[in-house]
This record gives C-alpha cells, structure tokens and sequence, in this order.
C-alpha cells in the first residue's frame, strides 16, 4: 500500500539528484521569454546549471525559453536560453513556479554564477 508514496519519494530523489552542483537562494528579478510571450518574475535559487522561477502561471514542462537577469554586484546581464525541467504546480517547502535548465550559458555567467553560489554557501 505504500508503493506511491515510495514512488514520489524517488521522484523527488531524482530531480535533485539531477543537478550536477548544489544550487544557492538567490532573489534577483529575471525576464524570460518564449516565441510568444514576455514575462518578468524573479528568482528563488540558482546554479551553473541552471534556476528557479517563483511563478503562478508557468510555462509547460519542455517549453524553451530565453532569460536575462542581473547578478548581484554584476556590471553585466547574464544573457542564457534554456527549457523548464519540472514544475512546481502547488506552494509547499518552494512557492509555485517552474526550474529551468540552462542550455547556452557563456562561460564568464557561469564563472560568475559559480562564483555567487560559493560565496552564499560558505554564508549559509
């Protein structure tokens, strides 16, 4: 009888297990786009990999999208593209919203990032 709970609770071991480095609480406002709409929400966390969008109307699982968002203590943008991997469709431990999994990240957002989420971490 307790196969589903067993169930969900190796879903959830999986998508965290999925990410390649530990991500960081970070709030920074982000725009994101698809084809045929613009949206500006903000974050909740953050990694090389990718980020968490606090959201009441997320996009579909798959969808592609396009993003750009200001890194504290950033000059620069960070200018990224990438797909939603999982959403988070009722407010429990994370708020509602959507992860996305960066698939183009230049090197110096990523340097930056991995920078922001080590020193968070070492914070924390």
């Amino acid at each position: 009888m307790n196969l589903p709970m067993a169930e969900a609770a190796s879903d959830i071991e999986t998508q965290v297990d999925r990410r390649h480095s530990p991500r960081a609480p970070v709030t920074v406002r982000i725009t994101y786009g698809t084809v045929d709409a613009m949206f500006s929400e903000f974050t909740r966390n953050i990694n090389e990999g990718g980020l968490f969008i606090a959201t009441d109307q997320p996009l579909g699982l798959e969808e592609r999208v396009t993003l750009q968002f200001q890194l504290p203590g950033g000059a620069e943008p960070v200018k990224a593209s990438g797909r939603v991997v999982r959403l988070q469709e009722e407010a429990g431990p994370e708020p509602k919203g959507m992860a996305i999994e960066f698939d183009e990240l230049d090197r110096s957002a990523r340097t930056r990032i991995n920078e922001l989420v080590a020193q968070l971490r070492t914070r924390g």
